[in-house]
């Protein structure tokens, strides 16, 4: 028999990762977070991540790094992160974005890794 459960997430009452960000609905082999309102400043230190990530910016700009490229990040632009890319954001103007992982990466301690 299929799994029929529907499951439903109220951003409003999301619990908030390390870095602030939301976790929205996760399933058994995809999760979304949103990261909202994020401030500009310096450029977040390089990280590789354990899984794939998809994402779609709804508001700022922000210069995203990965393999010795630079691409500008507006609302309506979408990107990926490849599984152990080196990667890094610099926001540029306050940003909100929503991405889906894969695995879900809050699932055992991915997101510090």
């Amino acid at each position: 028999m299929a799994d029929t459960t529907i499951i439903k997430v109220d951003s409003q009452h999301s619990p908030k990762g390390a870095d602030g960000e939301k976790y929205l609905a996760s399933g058994k082999h995809v999760s979304m977070r949103m990261w909202e309102n994020e401030q500009p400043g310096e450029a977040k230190a390089p990280a590789t991540r354990p899984y794939e990530t998809v994402g779609y910016v709804l508001s700022g700009r922000a210069e995203f790094h990965l393999a010795g490229q630079m691409v500008l990040l507006e609302p309506g632009n979408s990107w990926v992160v490849p599984k152990d890319a080196e990667h890094t954001y610099k926001i540029l103007e306050t940003f909100t974005a929503v991405e889906a992982t894969s695995p879900p990466a809050q699932v055992h301690g991915r997101e510090e890794k």
